[in-house]
């Protein structure tokens, strides 16, 4: 592991990983370049802080599910090439239904830099206290109007999971982006400026 960095789920006991891009399960239909390993990486400190997010959400009955956190510049350099990439019509069904594919960046679902290669950015969802995903209205990578925080025309329940990931992640020292109701940053994240590609190894 690269100094400075841990894996998530051997740093924070009881954390939930299901490292998306590491398998075909994500909006590319295939394992990203750089996941080697299923498992979520992150800075040492946003390790930490993630760590306070799963205590209090155990206290209110809840668990965190992570789907990614570091990202290599090499599969965000394979998002951005898919975006130029002609339409696949299951691929945007499933994934981004209302926008197109060669929109996805202009409209801040997908950038060729991303907060997640400096590895404090962490994209997740609560469970239950089985660690069963609850419903969150949409899906994760689900890029569309509906999975941003502003977005109201959901049932009250799903409303308030949301509310309640963002008020337990901001306790623990993240903020929200509010295209997408699972993704966090570290604020105060070490490496501000510095954009990694180790692999996930």
């Amino acid at each position: 592991m690269r100094e400075g960095f841990v894996d998530l789920r051997e740093a924070i006991p009881g954390l939930s990983v299901e490292a998306r891009y590491a398998t075909p399960n994500n909006l590319t239909g295939a394992p990203m370049p750089g996941y080697d390993r299923p498992t979520a990486v992150g800075t040492v400190e946003m390790a930490q802080a993630l760590s306070r997010a799963l205590t209090l959400a155990k206290r209110m009955g809840f668990g965190l599910l992570v789907y990614d956190a570091y990202r290599p510049q090499r599969a965000v350099d394979r998002l951005v090439s898919w975006c130029a990439e002609p339409e696949d019509p299951a691929a945007r069904e499933r994934w981004h239904p209302a926008v197109p594919r060669d929109e996805l960046i202009r409209r801040g679902y997908i950038a060729a830099t991303s907060g997640h290669t400096r590895g404090s950015v962490v994209d997740l969802t609560l469970t239950d206290a089985h660690g069963v995903p609850l419903d969150m209205g949409t899906t994760f990578d689900f890029m569309d109007p509906s999975s941003g925080h502003p977005f109201r025309d959901l049932p009250e329940e799903v409303l308030a999971r949301r509310a309640t990931l963002r008020s337990l992640m901001a306790w623990a020292g993240f903020e929200p982006y509010e295209c997408e109701w699972w993704h966090y940053r570290l604020m105060g994240e070490p490496y501000p400026d510095t954009y990694f590609d180790f692999p996930i190894e």
